[in-house]
């Protein structure tokens, strides 16, 4: 089954996602904004091949939840910027599995 527009939505996130470093509003925005796109992308995918799918919609996304209220629970700014990061790499992370997983389906 091809997956080719789904990789290339999420090859395009990951783009997105190369230059930001630094904790503000705008980089948090690019962030939520790519959860719900790939949020968006993987439920789509689930739901054409629930075999391959599945474990990314539920382990990869929920990894991504979890980043996202660290961010928002945390007032320091220093644990704010260290959660922002751990919360951008957990969406790069399972943006990259899900490519895979589309190569090899």
């Amino acid at each position: 089954m091809g997956y080719a527009k789904e990789r290339g939505k999420l090859e395009k996130l990951l783009t997105r996602l190369v230059g930001i470093n630094i904790y503000n509003e705008k980089s948090l925005a690019v962030l939520h904004d790519s959860h719900e796109k790939f949020s968006h992308t993987v439920r789509i995918l689930k739901n054409k091949e629930p075999e391959i799918f599945s474990d990314l919609y539920q382990n990869e996304l929920q990894q991504v939840k979890d980043g996202k209220k660290a961010v928002k629970e945390e007032d320091a700014i220093e644990d704010r910027q260290n959660n922002f990061l751990a919360y951008k790499d957990a969406i790069a992370r399972a943006i990259e599995k899900t490519i895979e997983a589309t190569l090899v389906a």
